[in-house]
């Protein structure tokens, strides 16, 4: 890891808190399959729409290894609210779907700055029960449901299944890969890994600042960890990086997950940064915790 971090200094990448968020996301776009190995082919990928709850016609990618009814995980890209894509996540949505044998559903919920909090929170829930209510033309088993999301969505993903819990929707899983938990960066390993760790503190404050206004930060759509109740939320599997400066406050959710008497599997991988999931060709704990999502993923349908 450390190998790969001065290689990614070398290449003197402008940093996103440097850019605008136009440019930043076609950086993001260039350079995210890069350390990934390549798309693997599947028997499904198809785009097709889901309607927001305001109307608007959201992208969607389902992946599906067989056109069998498949049980189906809503999976949630990272980049800080306001980076990401379908294309960003295709190589990882496509390992999630082959390795846990079920079909994956990437949604392109709408980016910050042009649509601040809470579009994303309401994009993603949209999704979410569109999913459960069931999409014909998927052929899907969505009464085997999951959300999942890695980094800010991962934050959107405990969202939804805090939503999931209150509108009666029971979820088979939220898989939260490196996620976001609280509203303002306080904990020790903000301090430690905020600078030269991949994710960097002067980042994170960019892509808040132009998602959330300060006031709002305390929301528990953002900030999860400030849920006031997490009382039967659906069982959880967390996949955190060691060296992240999040990993806090993830850790604090599951624990506050586990004192609620929710269900947690916790994998945790050791010597790696943030992000570390999508960079399966150069680093063997990517391509480990991808089937560690995969088995809680296979262990929750088969309930």
């Amino acid at each position: 890891m450390a190998g790969l971090l001065d290689r990614i200094r070398r290449a003197r990448r402008a940093p996103f808190h440097t850019m605008m968020p136009q440019q930043a996301r076609a950086a993001y776009e260039a350079a995210a399959e890069v350390l990934e190995p390549p798309r693997a082919p599947l028997a499904r990928v198809e785009d097709f729409r889901v309607a927001a709850t305001d109307g608007t016609p959201l992208r969607a990618r389902l992946y599906a290894a067989s056109h069998a009814r498949l049980p189906v995980l809503l999976y949630l890209h990272g980049g800080g609210f306001v980076v990401g894509s379908l294309e960003t996540h295709d190589s990882l949505c496509r390992q999630l779907a082959l390795r846990s044998g079920g079909a994956v559903v990437a949604l392109d919920y709408r980016l910050a700055p042009e649509h601040r909090f809470p579009t994303a929170v309401d994009d993603a829930w949209a999704a979410m029960e569109a999913l459960a209510r069931g999409i014909p033309d998927l052929g899907l088993d969505t009464r085997r449901l999951a959300v999942g999301g890695d980094s800010a969505g991962g934050t959107l993903a405990a969202a939804c299944a805090l939503h999931a819990r209150d509108i009666g929707l029971e979820l088979a899983l939220q898989l939260l890969v490196t996620p976001g938990t609280t509203g303002h960066g306080g904990t020790a390993s903000h301090r430690l890994f905020g600078d030269g760790f991949l994710l960097d503190s002067v980042a994170i404050d960019w892509f808040f600042d132009h998602y959330i206004d300060p006031a709002e930060r305390g929301d528990w759509r953002f900030a999860p960890l400030d849920s006031a109740d997490v009382d039967d939320v659906a069982p959880a599997c967390f996949v955190l990086a060691e060296c992240d400066p999040v990993v806090d406050e993830a850790l604090a959710y599951a624990d506050r997950l586990r004192l609620a008497g929710v269900t947690v599997e916790l994998e945790m991988a050791r010597g790696v940064t943030h992000d570390f999931i999508k960079m399966g060709r150069a680093l063997k704990e990517a391509g480990a915790a991808q089937e560690a999502a995969a088995a809680a993923l296979r262990k929750a349908w088969s309930r």
